[in-house]
């Protein structure tokens, strides 16, 4: 079992820690409180879903420790848990903000298996081949450096590991794009208003989709860190994206 012991602080910015990382980190930390519950709503519940097959997918790595990046409210870890018990994992994120909601959610459950951490996942403070699985739900988008981030994850996993991400992505149908753009920039900017009370960070959130990557470009980008068998499928009418690789 892991016990994570006390509260740690945030730690202070590292050498990656740009002012779009600064960002970030700042917008999570004011919608941490309701970050769970606005992610209901966006998504029907379904968010749960993609999760449970995020940790299904990688219940069948080599024994050892698990890694969630931008583990948030937790809830890829505790999937993680309820997946393979046998496994401690560790959780990371950089704001405290919704470190302390993880922390709650798992002392609410009895969860004595998920270790949470402040950390920067550009600047990860493990050694190399630590974990037997990494993985990560809604980060890769929001990171200065994707493919440093990217690199970070195959870093510290085993060989014959595995490394997972769940992101959101553009739909690549045209008349679906028109559709869920018109959701994604118009609808979604003022649910976060009224719900979350932070409409700048739900309109951050469809312009980072926008910006990113296709779900081809990211396997390409998974297999030049030197990651292995990387495939991927999309979920939620083609507005997620699933990826796996070895390491």
């Amino acid at each position: 079992m892991v016990d994570e012991g006390p509260p740690r602080p945030t730690p202070p910015p590292s050498p990656h820690m740009t002012s779009k990382a600064e960002a970030v980190r700042a917008m999570f930390t004011r919608i941490a409180r309701r970050y769970d519950l606005m992610n209901s709503l966006m998504t029907g519940g379904r968010h749960h879903a993609w999760r449970r097959l995020t940790a299904a997918a990688v219940a069948g790595a080599p024994a050892g420790l698990a890694l969630d990046l931008a583990t948030g409210t937790g809830d890829l870890a505790l999937a993680l848990r309820a997946a393979a018990p046998q496994r401690p994992v560790i959780g990371v994120d950089f704001s405290e903000a919704m470190l302390r909601e993880a922390r709650a959610k798992c002392a609410g459950r009895g969860e004595r298996g998920v270790a949470l951490l402040a950390g920067d996942a550009l600047a990860l403070p493990f050694a190399d081949k630590t974990f037997a699985c990494v993985t990560s739900a809604f980060l890769l988008r929001n990171l200065a450096d994707l493919g440093a981030g990217l690199a970070e994850m195959r870093r510290v996993t085993v060989p014959g590991g595995l490394v997972a991400a769940l992101e959101i992505v553009r739909p690549g149908v045209p008349g679906w794009d028109a559709l869920f753009g018109l959701y994604f920039n118009r609808l979604v900017p003022l649910i976060g208003a009224v719900v979350a009370r932070d409409r700048a960070a739900y309109t951050y959130l469809p312009q980072s989709v926008e910006r990113f990557v296709t779900p081809a470009e990211l396997a390409e980008l998974m297999e030049r860190v030197g990651l292995r068998e990387v495939r991927y499928r999309r979920l939620g009418l083609g507005t997620i994206a699933f990826h796996v690789g070895s390491a």
